[in-house]
């Protein structure tokens, strides 16, 4: 049975060629302090920056930058970037980037105004916000997080070797985010792939919980088959424009809450993930890959007919003549399949995990009770020596 819920995403958003010229369009309607958030350069290499900082100054904005924002974004920067906006008086934080720009952007947001550390408020004790919010927009360079969307935001603390992610509110969403798929084309082939099985274990991780035959659940099949088919393409022709440009509203679609509607959602997957990616900086997709085979085999009994049904009608598996339990073990193998095709890492001692490392990451794993198993101890210990 569908349950109530209320259902609001404030973010506009501009997707296309040319969807660069809707920040002529959102600029006036903000102060003229712009904070301007990138990451290690390429948005220089590429072309993007000059076409920003030029909307910006025709926009008569007075530019600041924060730049240097590192893929797994730290608690160290985020105190950095509010001093930068404080010393600004931002009246806008504009992200040019992905997902970690994004996510970065949003936290800043927050902790400007926070008279607590942000940190601790946030995302140890997961508290609302109860503060002024600075106004983030985003102009996208990478696709797989959908935090342009949304109002995630991940930060890592290295020091206490924890990735924790906070879902804030309505007010935190973006405010617009201009979406050009040829914008993604230069992103290396290691990144651009990682970004995909983000996508992927986004819709996994809320379709996979509850067994409700609903709206949500047919409408996270179709998101998966196009990824699925397109990503092939892409990995192949990375500027194939038609395979970028569904993968990139796949992307948005996957995490703008919509899909979660109605659903328990498993987030299991990333908190294993975030724990792996605490211990090593590992990219986010990547430590998501490496650990989902052995998570969603060790959960699958206890999901039976929803692997089965994912089977059938994701992977295409035929039941006939199979059990439920051989069914859902095809489409497993069939996902397996896909992700090597793409190059994805399988497993987490590629990313540096070795066995005496296992208790350190399962003690940073936070444990979810949204799924089909909520899992032990032991259970997460097994998850990643199964992972290796």
């Amino acid at each position: 049975m569908l349950g109530n819920f209320t259902y609001c995403n404030p973010t506009k958003l501009y997707f296309g060629k040319s969807a660069i010229d809707g920040l002529n369009e959102e600029l006036p309607k903000y102060g003229k302090n712009v904070l301007l958030v990138y990451g290690g350069g390429s948005v220089k290499k590429n072309g993007i920056y000059d076409k920003v900082i030029n909307i910006l100054k025709a926009c008569g904005k007075t530019v600041y930058e924060d730049a240097g924002v590192m893929p797994n974004p730290t608690v160290e920067k985020l105190y950095e970037g509010v001093e930068r906006a404080k010393k600004a008086k931002a009246d806008l934080i504009l992200a040019v980037g992905g997902g970690s720009v994004c996510d970065y952007a949003k936290a800043v947001s927050v902790s400007v105004n926070c008279k607590e550390d942000p940190w601790d408020k946030y995302y140890l004790r997961m508290e609302d916000v109860e503060c002024d919010v600075i106004p983030v927009g985003c102009v996208l360079t990478m696709v797989g997080t959908g935090s342009e969307m949304n109002g995630g935001s991940v930060i890592t603390n290295y020091a206490q070797k924890l990735k924790i992610g906070h879902v804030f509110g309505e007010n935190v969403f973006p405010k617009f985010s201009v979406l050009d798929p040829e914008y993604t084309y230069t992103l290396p082939k290691y990144q651009m792939i990682a970004g995909f099985y983000d996508i992927m274990s986004h819709i996994l991780e809320q379709y996979f919980s509850g067994e409700d035959d609903n709206t949500s659940d047919y409408i996270m099949e179709g998101l998966l088959r196009s990824l699925i088919h397109s990503s092939l393409i892409a990995v192949k022709n990375p500027t194939d424009y038609e395979a970028r440009s569904n993968i990139m509203w796949t992307a948005t679609w996957a995490l703008n809450t919509l899909v979660a509607k109605g659903k328990t959602t498993d987030w299991e997957v990333h908190m294993l993930g975030q724990a792996v990616g605490a211990h090593t900086n590992a990219t986010h997709g990547m430590t998501l890959a490496a650990v989902s085979m052995a998570y969603y085999r060790h959960i699958l009994p206890y999901g039976l007919k929803k692997f089965a049904r994912y089977a059938v009608n994701v992977w295409g598996v035929c039941p006939d003549g199979k059990t439920d339990v051989q069914t859902a073990e095809a489409g497993l193998e069939a996902m397996e399949k896909w992700m090597k095709e793409l190059g994805l890492v399988m497993n987490i001692s590629e990313l540096g995990v070795t066995a005496d490392m296992i208790d350190g990451v399962a003690k940073s794993t936070l444990i979810m009770d949204g799924g089909y198993k909520v899992l032990s101890n032991d259970d997460v210990k097994q998850i990643l020596r199964d992972s290796l």
